[in-house]
């Protein structure tokens, strides 16, 4: 992750606010998409695989064959969508169908579900890393040569296909062979009914994570845009953290569902572990943004400095929404999570609407961070299946010791 900022922060300073601002958009904008790709599965697929080893190839074929037919979906919706409210716009329609490659290769991350059920990330890290670490240099290779505008959203859709082959590759040398992987019409049944509400709940996760981007292209332009994706580059480099500790947690914590004290004990140390993380980050971000927009990018970005101040604070509610992945998923209340995401998005795209042309980037920042602490933390209180959660993170903001998730 810090490669990443490094060689990002030097893509930034290369193309400069405005070019900057085109790139992210694109990469926004065939985000609002990458849901369909998903289809929900993830946390579905997971526990099928934890609870019936025994179907593993089926489950894994079914998922992949959705997977793949969503993927070839949301590259359609993402260029004609595109087509339909930037008609004129010739470079923004060329940076997002190469981008929207990446959903394609997105597809084969189902074999990351398997190595997930059995504790095994490593693999998909050490794959997915190499495919970074290449394009890395690869994007640095660009700046040097002064490559175009467009090399660098090929470059994003190399590094996802390298990432692709590097699964297949970590499965095959586990010694799995996905040849025997098989699809079942009733299985893909079965798992898009449980996964629908996850899939629409991901969609409304992304417009509120994404649509900020392109409001803000639509209402000041792309120079908008860079500066707050300055910005944000780095508060969200940050949620790999959440994500990478609930993914490893997580069978741990579905394996004590009949346990009542144990699993509730479990989540409480989540939660805890999640707010001391997100408040420490929080704080050294927010008190020395300046400094490091100033160090990072160049003078050109320094209005990106005040939205990170304020943009670092939605880290909280994304660690604490993540953390809150494994009840759901356990309890079967994706539903109420779908509610509470559709209700966050609705939010977001209300403030953005007020907040933006007055404020601009800083305005989109502060509607995103009020739509996270809406939709991650205050909806639970809301209902009476979810209010146990909701007063488990508030608790979670006192002190509390953190022990090893196998306690």
């Amino acid at each position: 992750m810090g490669t990443g900022l490094f060689v990002g922060v030097w893509v930034a300073r290369y193309l400069g606010p405005a070019q900057f601002g085109s790139l992210n958009f694109a990469l926004a904008f065939v985000a609002l998409f990458a849901t369909i790709t998903t289809l929900g599965l993830d946390g579905i697929v997971i526990r099928e695989l934890l609870h019936h080893p025994e179907d593993a190839h089926e489950i894994l074929g079914t998922s992949l064959a959705l997977r793949s037919v969503g993927s070839l979906v949301a590259v359609c919706g993402s260029i004609g969508s595109l087509r339909l409210i930037q008609p004129n716009d010739r470079q923004a329609l060329l940076l997002v169908s190469i981008i929207s490659l990446t959903l394609i290769f997105q597809a084969f991350d189902t074999i990351d579900y398997l190595f997930q059920s059995q504790v095994q990330s490593k693999i998909t890290v050490w794959a997915k890393n190499a495919a970074f670490l290449i394009f890395a240099v690869v994007r640095v290779s660009l700046i040097y040569v002064k490559a175009p505008l467009w090399t660098f959203a090929a470059a994003n859709a190399g590094e996802f296909a390298l990432g692709a082959i590097g699964l297949v590759l970590g499965y095959r040398f586990s010694g799995g062979r996905m040849i025997s992987w098989k699809s079942s019409k009733k299985r893909a049944i079965q798992l898009l009914q449980q996964s629908w509400p996850a899939l629409f709940s991901g969609m409304a996760i992304m417009i509120y994570m994404r649509l900020d981007m392109v409001m803000l292209k639509m209402m000041k332009g792309d120079l908008a845009v860079g500066l707050y994706s300055a910005a944000t580059k780095i508060s969200e480099i940050w949620y790999f953290i959440p994500a990478a500790i609930v993914s490893s947690v997580s069978p741990a914590i579905m394996r004590a569902k009949d346990d009542h004290e144990l699993f509730y004990g479990r989540l409480r140390k989540l939660f805890s572990l999640m707010t001391m993380l997100a408040c420490v980050i929080g704080s050294l971000v927010a008190l020395a943004s300046h400094a490091i927009v100033r160090i990072l990018y160049s003078n050109s970005y320094s209005g990106a400095a005040p939205v990170l101040a304020v943009h670092i604070w939605a880290s909280v509610f994304v660690f604490l929404g993540l953390a809150q992945a494994p009840w759901d998923i356990t309890k079967n209340l994706l539903k109420l999570s779908l509610y509470r995401s559709i209700a966050g998005a609705v939010i977001n795209v209300a403030f953005n609407v007020v907040l933006i042309p007055r404020y601009a980037a800083l305005g989109a920042a502060i509607a995103t961070v009020v739509s996270y602490a809406i939709s991650a933390v205050f909806a639970n209180a809301l209902s009476r299946e979810t209010r146990p959660i909701f007063f488990m993170q508030m608790r979670s903001f006192l002190p509390a010791k953190i022990w090893n998730f196998s306690d």
